[in-house]
């Protein structure tokens, strides 16, 4: 049971089209293709495509053509998110695959910021997918649109980007935007999602991956002094202007980007500066010395060379 399916009603003979999955046990079903009502999946069955083809009457039934199988073009190009009537006031969000490659697409809706999953699922070549459905009564409220896909044909020699496409509906553009929807045959508003795909440079990513890993390689860690200071005019040329708490961040910042080059540089003990004063920059050190990795042990350096103002820190 899927969104797009025409379904009827157990409890009568109410017939609709299913516009949403509201969640696991409820569905939501268009009654003649108009008001929406929320309807339990177990009161409701699909009807298949041979029932409706069963109830046809004889002279709707067309001869059947022989088709022709026309030499393949492998068109890369051919994305769309369409919506069409299902009636005057309600639209199928449809997206088509026109192209004669695979898609594998996710849609969304993204509202005040916040993104809501819909559909996803693999089209084959030149097939669609019902993903919601809209009123047009509630134009003004409707979310954007966003799709992402990646296109993928067995046997192909070129490996195509992934693409992310939003989708905003606005007044002026949309109404016209009314075009003949490929695939389907039927006028609806028609948003290209895809332009000319873009191709993977499988030579650029290796040479990326080479020149990251030299650079790696490059790399030599700067060990700290063994002495650090942080005062907080060895660290800036002016802080008249700063806040006691800027300070103190300015001061905790060099002393955990000195600890963490210490520590990976394999030092065997580091001492920090940083004065006797009213004890905050000291006990800040120590909460996160207590909580730190590879510190065998932390205590005040020589009170002869220091005093009461520096921290020694034996490291594993």
């Amino acid at each position: 049971m899927n969104v797009g399916d025409r379904v009827r009603l157990m409890s009568g003979r109410e017939e609709g089209i299913i516009t949403r999955i509201l969640d696991n046990n409820i569905v939501e079903v268009a009654i003649d293709n108009d008001f929406t009502i929320p309807v339990a999946r177990r009161e409701v069955v699909v009807i298949a495509k041979e029932e409706a083809n069963y109830l046809k009457d004889d002279e709707d039934i067309q001869p059947a053509v022989k088709k022709v199988t026309a030499a393949p073009v492998f068109a890369a190009q051919g994305i769309y998110l369409a919506l069409v009537h299902q009636s005057e006031e309600l639209l199928a969000v449809t997206i088509i695959n026109n192209s004669d490659y695979d898609v594998l697409f996710t849609s969304g809706e993204e509202r005040e910021g916040k993104y809501r999953g819909l559909q996803n699922d693999r089209l084959t070549p030149k097939t669609t997918r019902v993903v919601t459905h809209y009123h047009l009564k509630d134009f003004e409220k409707w979310p954007g649109m966003l799709v992402q896909f990646i296109q993928h044909r067995n046997g192909s020699p070129t490996l195509y980007e992934p693409v992310t496409k939003r989708v905003q509906f606005r007044a002026n553009s949309f109404y016209k935007s009314k075009k003949t929807a490929p695939v389907l045959n039927k006028e609806a508003y028609l948003f290209q999602l895809d332009q000319k795909p873009v191709a993977v440079d499988t030579d650029k990513i290796t040479e990326k991956l080479i020149n990251a890993t030299a650079q790696h390689e490059s790399f030599k860690l700067q060990a700290p002094e063994h002495e650090v200071d942080l005062h907080i005019e060895k660290l800036v040329d002016d802080y008249s202007g700063l806040s006691n708490s800027a300070i103190l961040k300015i001061q905790l910042e060099k002393f955990q980007d000195s600890l963490e080059r210490a520590i990976a540089a394999n030092m065997h003990e580091i001492v920090f500066i940083h004065g006797a004063g009213n004890g905050i920059l000291r006990k800040e050190l120590q909460k996160v010395l207590s909580r730190t990795a590879g510190i065998r042990f932390f205590e005040d350096a020589r009170k002869e060379k220091f005093g009461y103002g520096a921290t020694l820190v034996k490291l594993k």
